[in-house]
């Protein structure tokens, strides 16, 4: 028992070492003690903005170099005890031991994914677009039903959801929804999950109960700030204001307060109908349009670089990442990395760590074309 834990201590060890330098800890140590000398500095709080600002950084730069210095010491910790149990022969000693490795292997797995999400953005509120495909009504009640998913998954997150913009179904579910997601890291998980995802169950909107597929698709930009350029010229925008959608009654838009945001150069529509007035609701369509026209320029890099990431370029009804089926059995499998469960309640009650998590981290499925029936 010492010897495994004694391997297992060095595993976790190496792991460490190897984040070291993704981790780009000693730049995040030179950068926090600049911070602390600039705070220093008379005039510091001239620009109460700018300085609220180099403190919060200070403050997660803190967070991140302390996890990794508190996981090391606390594998250093862990051997020291070990070694001293197997002298003393002191099993109550090697059994703390022990019990310290998991909430230490914990900490390992938090600074690996943390190294995924350390893009320039990752750490941004996102904006996440449903759209229904093929499937007629039973597509748009999928989007519902994804819909609530990601607001439940955002709520375990501590994050907050808006819709931003829905055009409900006839019958049932939406023809399309977006929302504001705002919360740490936000879209740093959530992008994870930009692709087609596809139900199979008996459609309840079927007389004859028979088992229907239906596909919908989830697009995941950022929310960016202010320290991000982007361009856009007057003439690209067709701005108009028109009377929002409803179920009628009280819920109709009586004045138009609705934005709509057309980019011409690359045809983006925004609709924004959920603030109060005219120009609250052109303000939150200009920032969902700065955080699309980002993502595009973003994956037009991508493509660049690596014209064989085919799925973070187009979202096709072909190549869906995760299927969800309800009968003749239960199963959510992603594609893209084996993982599954049969557990589809809890899925769909926003259960997804595991998939997401296992995504940002690399896990690959080497037999990524196989499908569900």
């Amino acid at each position: 028992m010492a010897n495994d834990s004694m391997e297992k201590i060095n595993g976790l060890k190496e792991r460490l070492s190897a984040l070291r330098g993704h981790l780009d800890l000693d730049r995040k140590r030179s950068r926090i003690a600049l911070i602390e000398r600039d705070s220093t500095q008379p005039g510091f709080w001239d620009d109460n903005t700018k300085a609220q600002a180099l403190l919060k950084e200070k403050s997660t730069l803190e967070s991140k170099v302390g996890t990794f210095d508190k996981a090391m010491r606390g594998l250093d910790d862990a051997q020291v005890l070990m070694e001293l149990a197997a002298e003393a022969n002191d099993a109550d000693s090697a059994k703390e031991a022990e019990d310290s490795l998991l909430s230490l292997e914990g900490e390992v797995a938090k600074l690996e994914l943390a190294r995924m999400l350390s893009g320039p953005q990752d750490h941004n509120n996102c904006f996440m677009d449903i759209n229904p495909g093929a499937g007629g009504t039973d597509a748009m009640d999928w989007a519902a039903m994804l819909l609530r998913m990601y607001s439940r998954y955002a709520e375990t997150k501590g994050w907050t959801v808006e819709i931003s913009d829905e055009q409900p179904g006839e019958e049932a579910g939406f023809k399309n929804v977006s929302l504001r997601i705002a919360g740490e890291n936000a879209y740093g998980y959530l992008k994870a999950e930009v692709g087609v995802h596809r139900l199979v169950r008996i459609s309840p909107f079927d007389a004859n109960a028979r088992r229907q597929t239906a596909f919908a698709s989830v697009d995941v930009y950022p929310e960016v700030d202010d320290t991000i350029q982007i361009d856009i010229p007057e003439k690209d925008i067709e701005l108009k204001f028109i009377r929002g959608g409803g179920a009628g009654g009280q819920k109709v838009n009586k004045t138009s307060s609705t934005a709509q945001l057309r980019h011409l150069p690359t045809g983006i529509i925004i609709t924004c109908q959920t603030e109060r007035s005219q120009s609250a609701n052109k303000d939150m369509a200009f920032q969902i349009l700065r955080g699309r026209l980002f993502e595009l320029e973003m994956k037009k890099r991508e493509a660049e670089r690596d014209a064989a990431e085919a799925q973070k370029k187009d979202i096709s009804f072909g190549s869906q990442i995760r299927s969800y089926v309800l009968a003749p059995y239960r199963m959510v499998k992603d594609l893209r990395t084996g993982v599954e469960t049969g557990n589809v309640d809890s899925v769909l009650d926003g259960d997804l760590d595991e998939f997401i998590v296992s995504q940002l981290l690399g896990v690959k499925n080497p037999n990524r074309n196989a499908a569900l029936d």
